[in-house]
């Protein structure tokens, strides 16, 4: 059963009923939208799709589950990251992450995504952990690169996304390179 993950300076915990109108705040927003396969449209929204995370644990085929991100010093939430457990292939999984725009370009989405990251591949015996993101979206291909993902592939208007073709690159990790990134580490 999950609990919580510890950085520095971050909690990253089970989604409540009470972070929704936080969460709505932010994904509500057209500037973090715009990479955004789901949009909020109302409050009401987040809260079921919070209410439906309630009960999925970690490493369930096919499931979603969502972590708060939030500070730990008061434990307000400052985004939240995905993480997909495959159905057809249970020892890979995927990974995005949110961010409020007040916090972003603080280290944190670095911070929250490395402990992601090393949850998945050595708590949970991951192989693997792709991710994928729109080349427009700079800054989050940089923090792909920056905790150690490599670009895979460069899928050229593969995506119906928002009224047009849109393309998509996939990054990924394999548990022995995370591995040996950190074992570099001081």
């Amino acid at each position: 059963m999950f609990v919580e993950l510890l950085t520095r300076r971050l909690a990253l915990r089970r989604l409540a009923p009470s972070d929704a109108e936080a969460m709505f705040e932010y994904r509500s927003r057209p500037d973090v939208a715009r990479f955004q396969t789901w949009e909020p449209q109302s409050l009401e929204q987040v809260h079921s799709f919070v209410e439906g995370l309630l009960n999925v644990e970690p490493d369930t085929p096919g499931a979603w589950f969502q972590l708060a991100i939030t500070l730990q010093e008061s434990d307000l939430l400052i985004g939240d990251c995905g993480l997909h457990f495959l159905a057809e292939e249970t020892r890979q999984a995927e990974v995005g992450i949110t961010l409020a725009p007040t916090y972003q370009g603080k280290g944190y989405a670095t911070e929250a995504l490395e402990a992601v990251l090393d949850y998945l591949l050595v708590t949970l015996g991951k192989h693997r952990v792709c991710a994928t993101v729109d080349p427009r979206n700079r800054p989050s291909v940089a923090l792909l690169k920056r905790v150690g993902m490599r670009q895979e592939a460069h899928l050229r208007e593969s995506l119906w996304f928002k009224g047009a073709w849109a393309d998509d690159l996939i990054f990924a990790v394999l548990e022995r390179e995370w591995m040996s990134r950190t074992m570099l580490e001081p």
